[in-house]
């Protein structure tokens, strides 16, 4: 049995759910999400609530329930909350500034990267090492964050690089005379 799965999702004030055979679609005050669950999973929406089942007993319907689960719970979350990223850039010189539709980022390279911020996604750098990136979809947010933290990933011997804040480095200890 799926712990996550067995609870249901609640439908906080300001938020219309539906679900449409395998279709869930939820509207909040943030916008609009909608996913379809696979079909080893029942979706019913009751008492101001979506439930969540397995069809069968099967490894597979076990395993997709609480996922099928967790990301109704995130369209709920993510339309009346909305989700944030916090990275950290951390190197003698290096910064990200917000110029236009682009997010440009100075990290040690004989060029500026300029990343190109995607739809219902906001980024915003209130200091210059410092990037936060909201939005109402979690899989977006987290994937931009990945994105920019793949241009230059945090080495271990200085720490220099973009990391998430709240994330921890492995320190090495550097050659000995």
């Amino acid at each position: 049995m799926s712990r996550i799965g067995k609870k249901p999702v609640p439908i906080p004030s300001g938020v219309t759910a539906t679900v449409d055979g395998q279709l869930v679609s939820v509207k909040g005050g943030k916008g609009e999400l909608k996913f379809t669950v696979p079909d080893d999973v029942s979706v019913v929406l009751e008492n101001n609530e979506i439930k969540v089942d397995p069809r069968s007993e099967t490894k597979k319907a076990r395993a997709l329930w609480g996922m099928s689960r967790s990301m109704v719970d995130n369209l709920v979350i993510g339309v009346s909350k909305g989700f944030e990223k916090k990275l950290e850039i951390t190197g003698v010189g290096y910064k990200a500034a917000v110029a236009g539709k682009n997010l440009q980022l100075s990290l040690g390279y004989s060029h500026d990267v300029n990343f190109a911020i995607p739809e219902g996604i906001a980024i915003v750098t209130g200091k210059p090492t410092e990037v936060t990136i909201t939005g109402i979809d979690k899989r977006a947010v987290g994937q931009v964050a990945a994105e920019i933290r793949a241009f230059r990933p945090p080495e271990p011997y200085k720490g220099k690089g973009v990391k998430y804040a709240g994330e921890f480095i492995f320190r090495k200890e550097g050659k000995k005379k």
